[in-house]
């Protein structure tokens, strides 16, 4: 434990100041976020304040654990995020106050993890002889790790939803829908709603629930979204990825984004 901290020492003092900086002011924040959560009793807010103090450490944990050398700017943005979904988006809600935080979050998120996977398979192309992929197929590859990851997030999403009762894909209210469910032979001919002003729920024990505006779409408008813009983000650095093989002396920004293997 001692000789591991001792590398974490030294892992720090290598690190970007600006870096260094935005982690201990983002920790500083959340440990003030958690102090206020425990004394208005939301307990579980207090533990997601923990669980993003724990996230804050990874980053470096793997650095050296690994021998990765994470961009300063990336590590910042690492940090950025892990703020901003646990702490803005999920306590403070700018989930719902700002209508496109979700949707920036998960565009960064698409770029970000691309990021990730070119890096996974530029360091083998570059360090491995007998290998000597194409920039299209390394950047194929980041686009397609970036999907995975952000699929496997939405059925966590899905996942946590159906067996705590949360509400991770949130419901858009709609006014038009189509279903074959509401075909009165049962026919595989969609019967079309449109124009819903409201819908009434009606449970047994004789309550009602009214929903102003529309129908409730239960997260697939969410989730699709969510995954369209992991697309879009996936794309654009993919795309900057493809550039960057091309021509490493031109477009160096990239190099801000992409774990390195440390010597």
């Amino acid at each position: 434990m001692k000789k591991f901290a001792q590398k974490m020492k030294q892992k720090y003092k290598k690190t970007n100041k600006k870096t260094i900086l935005v982690y201990l002011i983002l920790r500083l924040l959340v440990i003030l976020a958690m102090v206020s959560q425990i004394l208005l009793g939301n307990i579980g807010n207090a533990a997601l304040c923990i669980l993003a103090l724990i996230l804050f450490t990874l980053p470096t944990i793997i650095s050296e654990k690994f021998n990765i050398g994470i961009p300063g700017v990336l590590e910042a943005i690492i940090y950025l995020f892990i703020f901003a979904t646990s702490i803005l988006g999920e306590i403070n809600n700018f989930y719902g106050i700002i209508s496109f935080w979700d949707t920036m979050l998960h565009t960064l998120n698409g770029f970000l993890c691309a990021g990730i996977g070119f890096s996974l398979v530029d360091l083998l192309n570059q360090n491995n002889k007998n290998i000597n992929l194409s920039p299209l197929y390394v950047a194929i590859v980041a686009f397609c790790f970036s999907m995975t990851i952000g699929i496997l997030w939405e059925f966590y999403e899905y996942s946590a939803d159906h067996l705590f009762r949360l509400d991770m894909q949130k419901d858009t209210i709609v006014q038009n829908i189509s279903s074959v469910e509401l075909n009165p032979n049962k026919e595989n001919i969609p019967i079309k709603v449109d124009n819903i002003e409201k819908t009434q729920i009606y449970s047994s024990d004789g309550t009602i629930t009214t929903i102003e505006g529309g129908y409730l779409d239960l997260g697939l408008t969410d989730t699709i979204k969510d995954l369209f813009v992991n697309f879009i983000g996936a794309v654009v650095f993919s795309t900057f990825g493809y550039l960057y093989i091309k021509n490493r002396d031109k477009y160096t920004f990239v190099k801000n984004f992409i774990p390195v293997k440390e010597e």
